[in-house]
């Protein structure tokens, strides 16, 4: 699998809106999926081989680098693979690699042991296309993934509502699903539809969390400081309204 080291400039546009703005790599959302991911013992390990589907900038994938063999991370997009590159090469890391596919018309030859996808279910143009998933997961294979969570008080895509020039209009989220998928630039999940899409691909489902609000969109400050400390100051909550997403452990059966 050869690296995307050299990649013609012509092929970025920084303007152009892709399929979803990845977590910066300093973002709170980051550390919170991968304490969660770390809460699995038996995910990670050094005789590991992992895809990430959907993997931006490879913010994820490097900071869990250093705990398996190989990581491979694919996108549908250049967008965000010079930064990629560049960081791999600052940090001098050597397990991971960059893929550009359409996962629509794409294999791969060989399995891999885990797959990760963080907020990327919910962008693919078909919900038929997670036979990807499963095609690229070794038998028994664990896979970990986020989607946004529709309890969530903020709808975190957008959407298109005609008159109102705000796109994350409180409640939108809640509407039901056939209004709010005609207007919204993503799909979004209750812990049931997700995990009835999952079944239906043929993943058990070994556990299935709320993933607490981070507040990484906030501005600094006193507000945001004190929403962090006392009210969401944990990585998973009980309480759907204060979830931003859903994060699942599956296994391949």
């Amino acid at each position: 699998m050869n690296s995307l080291n050299r990649i013609p400039n012509n092929l970025f546009d920084e303007n152009k809106h892709y399929f979803g703005k990845p977590a910066e790599f300093n973002d709170r959302i980051i550390d919170r999926r991968i304490r969660i991911l770390e809460s699995y013992t038996d995910f990670l390990g050094e005789n590991i081989t992992l895809l990430d589907i959907g993997t931006g900038n490879g913010a994820t994938l490097f900071r869990i680098a250093p705990r398996i063999k190989f990581g491979l991370g694919i996108d549908i997009t250049y967008a965000h693979a010079k930064q990629f590159e560049e960081y791999k090469n600052q940090q001098n890391i050597k397990n991971v690699e960059l893929k550009i596919v359409d996962i629509s018309s794409f294999r791969f030859d060989k399995k891999f042991d885990r797959i990760i996808s963080f907020e990327v279910i919910e962008h693919l143009k078909s919900e038929d296309l997670l036979q990807f998933y499963y095609d690229s997961l070794v038998d028994g294979g664990l896979m970990a993934i986020t989607v946004p969570n529709k309890w969530w008080i903020f709808e975190t895509h957008g959407a298109k509502l005609p008159i109102l020039p705000w796109n994350r209009v409180p409640f939108f989220s809640w509407l039901p699903q056939p209004i709010h998928e005609k207007f919204a630039n993503a799909r979004i999940y209750t812990k049931k539809r997700i995990t009835k899409l999952l079944e239906k691909h043929n993943f058990k489902i070994l556990d299935i969390q709320y993933v607490t609000a981070p507040m990484d969109v906030l501005p600094e400050g006193k507000l945001k400081s004190f929403l962090i400390q006392h009210i969401f100051n944990t990585d998973t909550t009980r309480f759907p309204l204060k979830a931003v997403s859903i994060f699942v452990l599956a296994r391949k059966i």
